[in-house]
């Protein structure tokens, strides 16, 4: 059992009011708080070890380097990766996906297929739909049910010896559905294709062993995983990462230059061009193992909990409809309320104290696919309680009668 009192107290934010009103919040899938063993850490490393890492001789870089590339260490054995060199440090999930989408286009040509499906962030589409422009490729998308749930079946027609890659989110950032992607990485090896996850919403909510999943590239961000912004992981099979040339240029990511020639460094360097986020990957590691500390089951449990009763409470609402009602789902509810603006709601709820999210959630096509241009979305984490969750439902209720 979680300790939730415990887990509050470290996260100061979450002792603020806003409006008069105690914060209550439920926008945890498009940025995560961070407790204050994540921002000490940092704090430590800016006040004790701040130097340049990498190749410098004096104290303070190898300090400053032993404890980076000790993150990189700790965050491949969390994700069950082969080796520290198959970690890439990025500014988060977007760069992440960029990056591949960048340095893959050598192998993408004419008529070759891109599979995603209709559930993805604009993150893990645009880029995509880009390569297919500028390489004459075809993007084929993968339509999600009504409920929100992937047909493997389905899945399975859409793959060919076409197809050249596979790109497909973990955990649905609109919907909240855990997609089976061991399953659909094992049909797109079958079919020969290369498998790119967006973890994102994933990483803070579940298991995620790359390992067994078998995919080529896995990409989160450590801003939903209660780390700091600006820090994010490519995990990338080694021998895929040796194939492909540096996504960027400059220092770090070479072994040798000369006016007529550059040779490039080795894994995982090659593609971290420029000085790194130093203390942002030692508050991703401090992150992860606050996360391990209670156990991500655990945590999957509770916000399971959390999720069930928020989601029989907002079905007693007049009007209401949940947006995705997948079987296997992670603690996010987009719902609308019939005659009702989502934005209204959203201001309404915010002057209550209530934080949460409006719009498309960057997945504009999935939203206007139900006849929607906005939802409204609750996202939960293991510091929200059942006792918020009555606060949210009775300012819910207070703003739906003022709107009325």
């Amino acid at each position: 059992m979680l300790d939730i009192n415990q887990i509050r107290n470290d996260f100061p934010i979450l002792q603020q009011t806003v409006n008069g009103k105690p914060l209550v919040y439920f926008d945890n899938a498009a940025t995560t708080q961070k407790p204050m063993q994540v921002i000490d850490r940092m704090s430590r490393y800016y006040k004790n070890e701040n130097s340049n890492v990498h190749r410098g001789v004096h104290y303070l870089s190898q300090v400053a380097t032993e404890a980076y590339e000790a993150s990189r260490t700790y965050i491949a054995n969390y994700i069950h990766a082969s080796d520290p060199s198959e970690i890439v440090f990025t500014r988060g999930t977007t760069e992440s996906i960029n990056l591949v989408a960048s340095v893959f286009e050598s192998f993408i040509k004419e008529e070759d297929e891109i599979v995603i499906t209709s559930m993805e962030h604009h993150s893990n589409l645009v880029p995509w739909q880009q390569l297919c422009f500028r390489t004459g490729a075809r993007l084929v998308v993968v339509k999600a049910s009504v409920d929100g749930e992937l047909d493997t079946r389905e899945f399975e027609k859409a793959l060919n010896d076409k197809t050249r890659l596979v790109a497909i989110a973990h955990i649905s950032n609109v919907l909240g559905t855990i997609n089976p992607v061991k399953e659909i990485t094992r049909l797109a090896h079958a079919a020969g294709s290369v498998v790119v996850i967006d973890g994102a919403q994933a990483i803070a909510h579940l298991p995620v062993n790359v390992a067994d999943i078998d995919c080529e590239f896995y990409a989160f961000s450590g801003h939903k995983t209660y780390a700091p912004m600006g820090i994010g992981v490519l995990y990338g099979k080694k021998k895929w990462l040796e194939k492909l040339s540096p996504y960027q240029y400059g220092g770090e990511m070479i072994e040798s230059v000369r006016f007529d020639k550059t040779i490039f460094n080795s894994l995982p360097y090659k593609f971290e061009a420029g000085t790194p986020n130093v203390a942002g990957a030692l508050g991703l590691e401090e992150a992860m193992r606050y996360i391990a500390g209670f156990g991500v089951d655990e945590i999957k449990q509770y916000e399971d909990k959390l999720m069930d009763y928020a989601t029989g409470e907002l079905k007693k609402l007049e009007g209401m409809q949940i947006i995705g009602t997948a079987k296997q789902k992670a603690a996010v509810i987009s719902f609308v309320i019939e005659g009702i603006h989502a934005y209204d709601l959203g201001t309404l709820l915010d002057k209550m104290g209530v934080a949460l999210r409006t719009g498309n959630h960057c997945a504009q096509p999935l939203v206007e696919s139900y006849g929607l241009t906005s939802t409204v979305r609750i996202s939960l984490a293991m510091y929200n309680t059942l006792e918020e969750i009555d606060i949210f439902m009775g300012a819910l209720q207070k703003a739906v009668s003022m709107l009325r």
